[in-house]
C-alpha cells in the first residue's frame, strides 16, 4: 500500500480554491490564499459595529427615558440609597424580637463554607443543654458572597444585609463575632419562666469579643515586648515623727522713758534801731581860673 494521502477536500464554497502541497512528512498541507485574512478582518469589523450599535441603542434608551438610569450618586444620597434585595453585602445572624437566636451548633455552614469564612466555637457543658454556642466568628475578609452559607443554614438563621460599608485601615479588623450572646436558643430559653434565670443563661458577646484583632494585637505586643527583669521597687526610708517645736516665749517689750517738756523759750530782747545820720554834703567843685 502506498502511504500517500489524498489531498484535503474544500468544506465550503470560500475554500474551493485552496490548495494542497506535500510537507516535510509527505502528508498534504492545505494553503490558504492571502484574501482569507481580509475576510475575517471585515467580519471582526462588522460584529463590532454591531455592538457598537447595540450600546448605543441602550444609551439612547436610557436619554429618552431618565428615570430608569440606575446611576447611583454616592455617597449624596446615602440616607436615600436603595440596594437590591438580592444584594449581598454582610453576613447577618437574625435574633428575635427578645434577642434570642436559633443556631444550635450544627457547623453545617461552616463545613459547607469554601474559604473557611465561618468559625464557630462551642460550650460543651450549657446552662441548659450539653453544647451550647460560644462564638460565631464571621471573616470578611475572606468570604466571597457565594450564600453557601444562607442556603445550607436549616435553621434560617442567616442572610446577607444591604450593609457595605465596611472600609478599614487593617485587614484584621474584618473579623466579627455575629451573635449577640453565648447560651442557649430562643426555643430552650422560652422554656425557662423565671428572667432572671434566662438572663443567667446567656452571656453577652459584642462583635469583637472573639479571635478578633483586639486579641490579636495584644498577643502581638506581648511577644514583641523584651523579656524585662523585674526591677525592685526602692521602699522609702522611715520619715522621722516631727520633734515638737516649742511655743515661743513673750518677750517683753520695753517701755520707752518719758520724754521732758522742753524748756520754754524767753522771749525775743528788741534791739533799739539808731537814728539815721545825715550824709555829709558834697564839696563844691574846683574851678580853674587863669
Amino acid at each position: 500500500m502506498s502511504d500517500e494521502r489524498a489531498p484535503t477536500e474544500p468544506h465550503d464554497s470560500a475554500a474551493a480554491t485552496v490548495t494542497a502541497s506535500p510537507g516535510p512528512s509527505g502528508r498534504a498541507v492545505v494553503v490558504a490564499p492571502p484574501w482569507r485574512d481580509t475576510v475575517g478582518v471585515a467580519s471582526a469589523v462588522r460584529k463590532g459595529l454591531a455592538s457598537l450599535v447595540g450600546g448605543m441603542r441602550v444609551t439612547g434608551r436610557y436619554v429618552a427615558r431618565p428615570s430608569t438610569v440606575v446611576t447611583q450618586h454616592y455617597p449624596e444620597n446615602r440616607g436615600t440609597l436603595r440596594l437590591a434585595d438580592r444584594f449581598r453585602g454582610t453576613l447577618r445572624f437574625d435574633h428575635d424580637a427578645d434577642g434570642y437566636h436559633g443556631c444550635t451548633v450544627c457547623r453545617i455552614c461552616e463545613d459547607q463554607c469554601p474559604n473557611r469564612s465561618i468559625v464557630i466555637t462551642q460550650r460543651d457543658k450549657g446552662a441548659l443543654t450539653k453544647k451550647e454556642l460560644d462564638t460565631f466568628v464571621w471573616r470578611l475578609d475572606a468570604c466571597t458572597f457565594c450564600n453557601t452559607c444562607v442556603m445550607v443554614c436549616p435553621f434560617n438563621v442567616l442572610h446577607f444585609g444591604p450593609g457595605f460599608e465596611s472600609a478599614v485601615y487593617d485587614r484584621r479588623l474584618l473579623v466579627y463575632t455575629l451573635n449577640g450572646y453565648a447560651g442557649p436558643t430562643a426555643a430552650l430559653l422560652k422554656k425557662v419562666a423565671d428572667p432572671q434565670a434566662r438572663k443567667a443563661a446567656c452571656e453577652p458577646r459584642d462583635p469583637f469579643s472573639g479571635p478578633t484583632v483586639l486579641q490579636v494585637l495584644a498577643k502581638e505586643r506581648a511577644a514583641a515586648a523584651p523579656a524585662s527583669v523585674p526591677v525592685p521597687v526602692p521602699v522609702p526610708a522611715p520619715v522621722p515623727d516631727p520633734v515638737p517645736v516649742p511655743d515661743p516665749v513673750p518677750v517683753p517689750v520695753p517701755v520707752p522713758a518719758p520724754v521732758p517738756d522742753p524748756a520754754p523759750v524767753p522771749d525775743p530782747v528788741p534791739v533799739p534801731v539808731p537814728d539815721s545820720v545825715p550824709l555829709p554834703s558834697p564839696a563844691p567843685e574846683a574851678t580853674d581860673v587863669r
